[in-house]
């Protein structure tokens, strides 16, 4: 039998019996209180308006102490998220507190993405939360839960109407977070003013299908004030850190040329009422609505995208072991698949740069064999031309040859010639032959 079936039928079984005397749980809200007391609470607030809206001095004020802070410039190239931790004492209960306000949002010309770095701030700390619950090894009870409990969104008190800006951001969030609208540096405007822009805040809200945070009304100790205070959302409030002596007592307010505004003073502001939901009535319930609502939504969208579902098609309650078994086999035959898509592309890409280098192959043999053919003509037409230049080189020799042996031909001629002319002339020019009286001296016969 499945456990699943055995929890459901003793579900059905359960009786109620009296006891016979005092056993003793009754003491278990006293355990939890202590319990809790013992190890603290969280509490994380974003605040989201424009620059200047007095988000950090209306942060100083609801917890009356002075948070440590760099002021923010209208110079901002997109919108920031600054976090940080405090750690407050009140009595015997301890507090951690995390305050996020958004740097520069509402500064930029193109305000089209302001609200993106919130979502994504804001599913950051879902992401993170969800990873430490499916770790094998949790340690929840010391975890820092920075997931935001509460959203206030500071309204600038145009007296007119919410701003395009205001409509989207809230709408993106409102899924992802409790919003609690309130309307910053309410003294700018008049009562008139004032009660007119909330009718024109909240109609607009509604006809916009922005959902904001309602306080709840089904405890019954809570439940008349909570339903008052529901009629006065949004709440416009006024922060001030400085006190005034106003009659014998130290108040916060703000002092004015034509008067003085007390923060505290209901007829003035709505910053007691802001107070009271938030911080002294609904904080549990508003850590509560961020772990049973706007989490369990972004856990279930994860763990669907995931493939973790609550029953198969056939209706039936799935176990998380098949579940996971189920997912396992398909991301394993996914896998097989792109492993077998990469291998075929990979022998595609093989054949493919084998062809290629071929092809290279073959363009370098014929370039070699042009070159080889070309070296060989070239080659032959050296030959050529050397085997010429030899024949001439051996006819000049041939004709230089002949050419010196007629040249010593005709020197010998030339001499033997000159010899006899001389000859000749001597017997011509000779006295002694003329006279035909041989000279000893120059007649020879």
């Amino acid at each position: 039998m499945a456990a699943t079936d055995i929890a459901r039928q003793v579900g059905e079984g359960c009786r109620t019996v009296p006891l016979a005397g005092h056993v003793g749980f009754d003491s278990l809200p006293d355990q939890l209180v202590n319990k809790s007391v013992s190890q603290g609470f969280c509490f994380n607030i974003l605040c989201v308006g424009e620059t200047g809206l007095g988000k950090s001095t209306l942060m100083d004020t609801l917890f009356n102490t002075k948070f440590e802070g760099e002021p923010a410039t209208h110079t901002q190239p997109g919108v920031q998220l600054r976090s940080n931790t405090y750690d407050l004492q009140e009595s015997n209960v301890g507090l951690k507190l995390t305050i996020v306000s958004t740097v520069g949002f509402g500064d930029q010309i193109n305000k089209e993405d302001s609200y993106k770095p919130i979502m994504e701030f804001i599913d950051a700390q879902f992401e993170a939360y969800l990873q430490e619950e499916l770790k094998i090894r949790r340690v929840l009870h010391t975890y820092h839960d920075s997931r935001i409990h509460a959203c206030l969104y500071f309204i600038a008190p145009t007296g007119h109407s919410l701003k395009s800006l205001d409509l989207v951001t809230m709408k993106k969030l409102d899924s992802k977070v409790n919003i609690i609208p309130i309307i910053a540096k309410s003294d700018a405007i008049s009562k008139s003013e004032l009660t007119k822009f909330k009718i024109k805040i909240t109609s607009e809200l509604v006809s916009n299908g922005v959902q904001i945070y309602q306080f709840p009304t089904d405890d019954e100790s809570v439940a008349e004030i909570n339903g008052t205070m529901n009629a006065h959302l949004p709440f416009a409030v006024i922060g001030s850190t400085e006190e005034l002596k106003i009659g014998n007592k130290m108040m916060k307010a703000r002092q004015y040329p034509w008067g003085t505004v007390q923060v505290e003073n209901e007829a003035h502001c709505d910053f007691v009422k802001l107070r009271e939901m938030l911080i002294r009535i609904n904080m549990e319930d508003l850590r509560e609505q961020t772990h049973s609502r706007h989490y369990e939504l972004y856990r279930r969208c994860k763990l669907e995208e995931m493939g973790f579902k609550d029953t198969d098609p056939d209706s039936k309650p799935f176990s998380l072991q098949e579940t996971y078994e189920a997912k396992r086999n398909e991301f394993l035959g996914e896998l097989q698949k792109k492993e077998e898509e990469m291998r075929q592309m990979f022998v595609q890409r093989v054949k493919e740069k084998e062809a290629e280098l071929k092809e290279a192959e073959k363009e370098l043999h014929e370039k070699f064999d042009r070159l080889k053919k070309l070296h060989q003509d070239e080659k032959k037409k050296l030959e050529d031309k050397k085997k010429s230049l030899d024949d001439e080189v051996n006819a000049f020799k041939q004709r230089k040859t002949a050419a010196e042996l007629l040249q010593s031909q005709g020197s010998q001629a030339g001499g033997s010639q000159t010899l006899k002319r001389d000859k000749e002339k001597k017997k011509v020019y000779n006295p002694s032959v003329s006279s035909g009286i041989c000279n000893p001296w120059l007649c020879t016969e």
